[in-house]
């Protein structure tokens, strides 16, 4: 049997010798165009990513009116904590996912205040802490940018972050009155 084996492999490989150089002439052309298609194709299909915040803009050009009204009824509300994907204002091509504190409503762009856990932000005036909560998974405290408003699509957060207690948002709201003409 070892045998009848052997001697099908010797002839498997005379006829690969033969008619390989062949069969690549006539194949090999429709069998790259297939390959490379197929590349395009896979390269060309729409991935389904989440819609980041916009660059921010100064707080006093976004002025409005700020109501504390989180509710959970599946949209974003200002009061709530939510995570985004926030561009880096030194490289707007580049971000990290971030809670945003909502603080208003256009339709379906939502206004954010970025939050950072860097204890640095303490000693800067343009930052209030707002204490630690669930938003953050390990405990840290936090701070509110209130120089800076994103814009942020609904469609591009994710529903992970919390409630900020009244008193806390209250504190967010008195500054941006107060500072930035919001009412």
């Amino acid at each position: 049997m070892a045998r009848s084996w052997n001697s099908l492999g010797k002839q498997l490989s005379l006829i690969a010798k033969e008619q390989g150089p062949k069969i690549v002439r006539q194949q090999g052309p429709r069998l790259v165009e297939r390959l490379v298609g197929s590349l395009t194709q896979r390269r060309n299909d729409s991935v389904s990513v989440r819609p980041a915040a916009s660059t921010p803009v100064p707080t006093a050009q976004r002025a409005r009116q700020i109501v504390y009204c989180p509710h959970l009824d599946g949209r974003a509300d200002p009061g709530e904590i939510v995570w985004t994907w926030v561009p880096y204002e030194e490289d707007p091509d580049n971000g990290k996912d971030r809670p945003v504190l909502v603080v208003g409503r256009d339709r379906r762009t939502l206004l954010g205040l970025m939050l950072s856990s860097n204890p640095e932000r303490a000693h800067d005036r343009n930052w209030v802490g707002i204490g630690s909560g669930s938003w953050d998974h390990d405990g840290r405290p936090s701070w509110v940018r209130l120089d800076r408003v994103l814009d942020v699509p609904e469609a591009g957060i994710r529903r992970e972050g919390a409630i900020l207690a009244r008193k806390t948002f209250d504190l967010v709201a008195h500054r941006l009155v107060v500072e930035y003409h919001w009412s």
